[in-house]
């Protein structure tokens, strides 16, 4: 089974939130409709970068680098693959 680590923001370079899930689109979503406080406090709906992983461990390590790096690398890591900060949403697949 895919698992994910993913980043949302608010706008480009706004407020970021680094997760991790094995259902991308239904955790957007949730992030989408105010189910977790903290996006729907910074109105974080955008999904600006994710990456696929096949092993839990995996993806629970590489979540939790990225969550102790400084902000102005995650800001590098999304602006590499996606310079404009488009939302990623229709790129989620399996």
């Amino acid at each position: 089974m895919a698992h994910f680590v993913y980043i949302m923001a608010s706008r480009p370079c706004g407020a970021l939130y680094t997760g991790r899930t094995q259902d991308l689109g239904a955790r957007v979503e949730a992030h989408r409709t105010g189910m977790c406080v903290h996006t729907a406090k910074y109105n974080i709906r955008r999904l600006v970068w994710f990456e696929r992983h096949d092993c839990y461990e995996t993806s629970l390590r590489r979540e939790r680098a990225i969550k102790r790096w400084r902000r102005d690398w995650k800001i590098a890591l999304i602006t590499q693959s996606n310079p404009n900060w488009h939302d990623i949403t229709s790129q989620i697949s399996g």
